[in-house]
């Protein structure tokens, strides 16, 4: 056993842990699990199942890391759990691994900060640099694009996904897709405006935000079908075309949506 693991850990011959890691006192590491370097696993956390934490990464007291889905057609398939690099999980979190009626794995990526109390359900994928605050619930097959905030005690509907660079108030319900660079709020949640603020701070252009701010009137200010509306951001690519990319972003996303958008 490394220096770096506390002697009442508890930590399964299978399991494989780079030296540079550290596991705190009383945690448990299952045999499945392969920690990298850097990682510090704090004391009384549980880690299990087919679990694979990448470098950096930190996780406080108490964490209850790769579970078993909390599904009842599981049937103790070998799904997997995957986490990247430079995480902050705070305590008493569950991060939950996949089921075979989705891709089998449940993705936390890299650089992101995840709060106290914080629920990750089975196949659910988070993106990099996302923040989830305090009790945020991810139902299962939940999607969460990069730079995304979600507000403390926000409830995701399974299946929903939250588009990049979107920011949801706090004490939400989620039942829809959220879009990219949006702002809502809510029991449920409806949009109340675009995410200037993080934008700007993530060095998006002055003409790229108002070209946002653009087309989310056409959205969701002039009651128009989502088809309609789709029609009008791309003639808007045309027209501006230093804010292309970012239009075809939110493009992509109502493409992809399959619970339909948060409306007004």
């Amino acid at each position: 056993m490394s220096g770096n693991i506390h002697p009442t850990a508890v930590i399964d011959p299978g399991a494989q842990i780079d030296g540079s890691a550290r596991i705190g006192p009383y945690s448990v590491v299952g045999p499945g699990v392969t920690i990298g370097a850097g990682t510090e696993i704090g004391p009384h956390c549980v880690i299990d199942g087919v679990t694979t934490i990448g470098q950096d990464n930190r996780f406080y007291r108490f964490c209850s890391i790769g579970g078993m889905p909390q599904d009842k057609k599981y049937a103790g398939e070998p799904t997997r759990l995957v986490i990247g690099d430079r995480n902050t999980v705070r305590e008493f979190t569950t991060f939950n691994t996949g089921t075979t009626q989705d891709g089998g794995e449940t993705t936390l990526g890299s650089d992101n900060w995840i709060m106290a109390y914080v629920h990750i359900a089975h196949d659910c994928h988070i993106g990099n640099n996302t923040i989830l605050a305090n009790s945020v619930q991810l139902g299962g097959h939940v999607h969460v694009g990069d730079w995304a905030i979600v507000g403390g005690l926000t409830g995701v509907h399974q299946f929903s996904k939250i588009g990049a660079h979107s920011m949801t108030g706090g004490n939400s319900s989620l039942m829809q897709d959220m879009p990219p660079f949006v702002l809502g709020a809510g029991n449920p949640c409806r949009p109340v405006g675009v995410n200037v603020e993080g934008l700007r701070r993530r060095g998006f252009s002055v003409s790229v935000i108002s070209s946002l701010r653009e087309a989310y009137k056409i959205v969701f200010r002039r009651g128009l079908p989502l088809d309609e509306a789709r029609a009008e951001l791309r003639a808007r690519q045309q027209s501006h075309p230093d804010a292309a990319e970012a239009l075809q972003t939110l493009l992509d996303f109502f493409d992809a949506s399959t619970r339909g958008i948060i409306r007004p």
